[in-house]
């Protein structure tokens, strides 16, 4: 068995000196290390596991990236890479004595080859900027998380994010040809850069390894041709299941949408009140939002064959919208979903698990079993086309014991995931928050064998340590948060 730990880590850091050589690297302004300061890189968008970093660096160029990963294996400090900050598993969580290495001002778009389609940008654009900067030329950025206006693409690589067109479209691993990495010792290396390259598939190997492996400070990205039609229909149906059952039928029909996405009567009722989007009506059990795009004529034909599958399955009214900004005004009550729950309820904890689209009918009444058992509301919003479900628990972590009670029912949703052919996440990661759940997934084997991957790259486990796999406690760490997590010493 391998196992991880820190046993050669040195009882003291000489924290002075350490910051003395980021400040000869990066300047004075570049190295945050007050205590009020730091507060504000203490957790991610997974705001019940805190822990304040030791320092905070904020690099510009690969080169000084790599000056300050050699500075942290020379004083074996454990350093994290952060982003935008948006990540929702804890998956950019500092641990004690750690360095955070935000990537926050390496934030330009580096070459734009519409020849290739092809951009290269540094981690800390965001996301929709890609598409900005290319759409002039009828060129777009597939990838498209919810987030995707403040969410950067490094940690979009990290955790391997999705969207609303990953049905169609594939994921982040799908869209990135190349990247340039610091390696946990400093060391960099160019892996992929064409469609196809000889070797080992290094780029798939780090793209949703959740910063374990080093730290991507260049990305080549694949851009797509804008299609020649878009048409968005949203039809309401009065039982989910039937919204699930239609998802699953227009896929047997042979029709791949460009996304559909799934709002249970919860999530619209917040939405409306938060968005005022007016446009869901507020008594449907669910709403099912169908992008179809492509040539005009196929999506005119597909447009129909799909409305006609909803109203055999049960749909009261069905929209179509064409023109861009109908089309933007259907798509935004589901953009702002998770805003707009966390505008009604004081804390809400998500999940992230995935299951075959033949389950979907199945799995919704089995949520709203839990939701009923454990006595917690759930708002279900997810994307129907790939069975990424994003149930949100809607609590109150004022009051002492709901954090550990939604976290036992995030839980068993997980697991009623992984029992109907599933997974314990489609994009969020597993970070620090699902890492107890591994074994519900993978064999002692499995995992073992993803651990020799990581021990190459990381055989110090400096990069983001405690992370993905397991430790000795149980779930429900976040529950007694600003505790220092253990090492990982055994499955």
């Amino acid at each position: 068995m391998i196992t991880l730990d820190k046993a050669n880590a040195p009882p003291f850091i000489n924290w002075q000196a350490v910051i003395r050589d980021f400040e000869a690297v990066l300047g004075a302004r570049g190295v945050v290390q007050r205590k009020e300061e730091l507060l504000v890189y203490e957790c991610d968008g997974l705001t019940s596991y805190r822990q304040r970093p030791a320092v905070v660096v904020l690099p510009r160029t690969t080169e000084q990236v790599a000056e300050i990963v050699k500075i942290c294996d020379r004083h074996h400090i454990s350093f994290i890479a952060r982003g935008a900050g948006t990540g929702l598993s804890g998956g950019a969580l500092p641990v004690e004595n750690c360095v955070l290495i935000v990537t926050a001002l390496m934030n330009q778009i580096l070459e734009i080859d519409f020849e290739n389609q092809r951009v290269v940008v540094q981690p800390g654009v965001i996301n929709n900027w890609v598409t900005q900067a290319v759409s002039g030329a009828g060129f777009y950025y597939a990838p498209d998380p919810s987030s995707q206006v403040v969410c950067s693409i490094g940690g979009n690589v990290a955790e391997n994010s999705g969207g609303v067109h990953c049905l169609k479209y594939g994921v982040t691993t799908n869209h990135v040809l190349g990247l340039k990495l610091v390696l946990p010792d400093g060391a960099i290396a160019d892996v992929g850069g064409m469609s196809e390259m000889p070797g080992y598939d290094l780029t798939g190997v780090f793209v949703g390894s959740e910063g374990t492996l080093g730290i991507a400070t260049e990305i080549t990205l694949r851009i797509l041709k804008a299609p020649e039609a878009i048409r968005v229909l949203l039809a309401d149906f009065t039982h989910v299941e039937a919204a699930g059952q239609t998802v699953s039928d227009i896929i047997s029909a042979g029709i791949l949408p460009g996304g559909m996405e799934i709002m249970d009567n919860f999530s619209i009722n917040a939405v409306e009140d938060v968005v005022a989007a007016n446009c869901y009506p507020r008594d449907a059990a669910a709403i099912l939002l169908i992008e179809l795009d492509g040539l005009d004529v196929e999506v005119v034909a597909n447009s129909q064959r799909v409305e006609a599958i909803c109203r055999q399955n049960g749909a009261r009214n069905i929209t179509s919208a064409t023109d861009s900004q109908e089309r933007l005004t259907l798509w935004k009550g589901r953009k702002a979903a998770f805003a707009a729950v966390g505008k009604i309820s004081p804390d809400y904890y998500v999940q992230d698990g995935v299951i075959p689209r033949t389950k979907l009918p199945y799995v919704l009444a089995e949520i709203e079993a839990l939701s009923q058992k454990h006595g917690y509301r759930v708002a279900n919003v997810f994307h129907a086309g790939d069975g990424n479900l994003h149930p949100l628990i809607l609590y109150n972590n004022a009051i002492p014991g709901e954090l550990e009670a939604v976290e036992e029912l995030g839980g068993e949703i997980l697991k009623l995931c992984v029992r109907v052919g599933g997974s314990i996440s489609g994009e969020h990661g597993i970070g620090a928050d699902k890492r107890c759940y591994m074994p519900e997934m993978f064999t002692e084997a499995d995992m073992e064998t993803m651990i020799w991957v990581r021990q190459v790259f990381n055989p110090k486990g400096l990069a983001n340590p405690e992370k993905i796999f397991p430790t000795p406690r149980t779930c429900g760490e976040a529950a007694r948060a600003h505790q220092q997590f253990p090492s990982v010493e055994k499955f």
